[in-house]
């Protein structure tokens, strides 16, 4: 082949290309992107008080126990349709549920749950979204679901939703649970 042939062909391969790394990408589902995540340590952290609120989080409050942490943002109408679940969640015997605040305004945060209710333990403030970058964090709501040793052991991309929860994220929790 010569090189006129091959420069005619190489804007078609590569556009072939994008597209079906395109078409690939939109047809991951949403709990299973990010899974280069799992098995991996949640990073350290140490995040402040939202504004308007006593505490921050920070990692001893989720080391040595299986936990949740959600992170969700005010602006974000995904977190306002998964909210009424964790809610629900927070209530079930042996969820451990934490809220990281990322990437909202001062003071928004503290609205956001005041209006519709705090199923979280403690929240921390991301408001920077340094702890999002270190979480890979690509949009919210995201939940990681930690394990005892501070291991990520699942991540979920999204809402969750009742068939999530029930079929995925409850059983994982009671089987690290049942782990000494």
């Amino acid at each position: 082949m010569n090189i006129t042939k091959l420069t005619r062909f190489l804007p078609v391969a590569v556009f072939a290309a994008i597209g079906s790394l395109l078409i690939l990408g939109f047809t991951i589902p949403n709990g299973e992107v990010g899974v280069g995540h799992l098995d991996r340590p949640f990073p350290p952290f140490d995040q402040p008080a939202m504004l308007g609120t006593d505490a921050g989080i920070s990692t001893g409050d989720i080391a040595g126990e299986v936990s949740l942490v959600n992170v969700f943002a005010s602006w974000c109408g995904a977190c306002r349709r998964e909210h009424p679940k964790l809610m629900q969640i927070s209530g079930e015997k042996n969820v451990r549920l934490y809220g990281i605040n990322w990437k909202d305004r001062p003071g928004a945060g503290k609205v956001f749950l005041n209006r519709f209710g705090n199923p979280y333990r403690k929240t921390g403030d991301d408001a920077d979204g340094k702890l999002g970058r270190k979480l890979g964090v690509t949009g919210v709501p995201e939940t990681y679901l930690v394990d005892r040793s501070g291991r990520i052991r699942y991540r979920h991309i999204g809402p969750i939703d009742d068939q999530t929860w029930s079929a995925v994220i409850k059983p994982m929790i009671t089987r690290l649970e049942a782990k000494q």
